[in-house]
């Protein structure tokens, strides 16, 4: 199966066992404290995240998969080249993973594949795939067959992977024998926690969702708490600082599918170029990316935020046209991006 999985291009794989009653515990304290913000998802199915057999009836074991991410291309010093963007107020900065095609369709067609190569081994074989699109405990389950370790900052991390990397399941009907787990290897670093630009990592191994800057830019539908926005800088859709700044990621792996390669100019564009691009060019420029999800709206939202941020820091050659830009959205037909529009403006005093 190993040599299956590696050639539709996932790094690796393992088996879970289907009882995760442990992990119940700390999932419904987690629901309890409202960390999930706006994502009424993650408790409208119950503890059947933690119940892959009630979920899927019939499954007897979960296999899962790993791929990598980064572009083929990544030279060995990304994550410096990645904080240096940040460092430059008025430059859009998209997180690693959606700069390229959208995940949730490579990975799901590929693990079809697997599975139907597994059925032509095995005989009839009843599964379900999934990846980032169901009531899955994916981490969790990851953890479990050998993946990686839960780091601080709640990922899967792997001593020779780091966690640049996506998630898959696919819940089987037949058993198979689990994967050995691996021990943790973050010992006394919380460099996940000191980083997180919102104190999102409120403790080793707990995230307050509403403070993620990927929670806000991605899953809220609503205003971003202005507390909160100065906080963003110029992150317009996702976060990756506690993925950066994590040693591990020395070793992330590169991805063997071109499918991840930066497209679209996602990266390196400045807040203005993106800020101008109507409806009908976002639907055509963000076209198998996941990008697409969040809709023209929350993509005008969150970079009226960043220009905020530079317009705060620019100098006198700058802010001008960052000021221009905000300034023909003044009057944006939706509600939402003229009151972040307005905040925005108001940076400059």
């Amino acid at each position: 199966m190993r040599d299956w999985a590696s050639a539709l291009g996932f790094s690796q794989i393992g088996v879970a066992p289907i009882d995760l009653s442990s992990a119940e515990p700390g999932f419904a304290a987690w629901l309890a404290q409202g960390f999930h913000g706006e994502m009424g998802y993650m408790a409208a199915h119950g503890m059947k995240r933690a119940r892959p057999a009630e979920l899927v009836p019939g499954t007897l074991s979960v296999l899962t998969a790993r791929m990598d991410y980064l572009p083929q291309d990544t030279p060995s010093d990304w994550q410096g080249i990645e904080f240096a963007r940040l460092a430059r107020p008025t430059e859009a900065v998209v997180s690693l993973y959606a700069r390229g095609r959208d995940y949730h369709k490579v990975l799901r067609t590929r693990l079809h594949k697997l599975a139907e190569r597994i059925a032509l081994e095995v005989g009839p074989l009843g599964f379900r795939a999934f990846t980032d699109s169901a009531p899955v405990l994916e981490a969790e389950l990851a953890a479990r067959s050998g993946q990686g370790w839960r780091g601080k900052h709640t990922l899967v991390l792997h001593r020779e992977a780091g966690s640049m990397f996506f998630l898959g399941e696919i819940y089987l009907d037949i058993a198979l024998p689990a994967s050995a787990p691996v021990t943790a290897h973050c010992g006394q670093c919380q460099a996940c926690l000191d980083v997180c630009p919102t104190g999102a990592i409120v403790a080793p191994h707990r995230v307050d969702a509403r403070r993620c800057i990927s929670y806000l830019t991605i899953e809220h539908a609503g205003p971003i708490p202005v507390a909160l926005r100065p906080l963003m800088a110029n992150r317009i859709y996702g976060c990756d600082d506690c993925q950066l700044v994590c040693p591990w990621n020395k070793f992330a792996g590169r991805a063997t599918l071109p499918d991840f390669d930066t497209r679209g100019g996602l990266a390196g564009a400045q807040l203005t170029d993106f800020f101008g691009w109507t409806e009908a060019e976002f639907l055509r420029r963000t076209e198998g990316s996941p990008i697409r999800r969040i809709g023209h709206e929350r993509w005008l939202r969150n970079i009226a935020v960043a220009l905020g941020n530079a317009v705060r820091v620019a100098g006198a050659a700058e802010r001008p046209a960052l000021q221009q830009a905000l300034q023909a959205r003044a009057d944006d037909g939706s509600a939402l991006v003229r009151e972040h529009v307005a905040w925005a403006l108001a940076q400059a005093f």
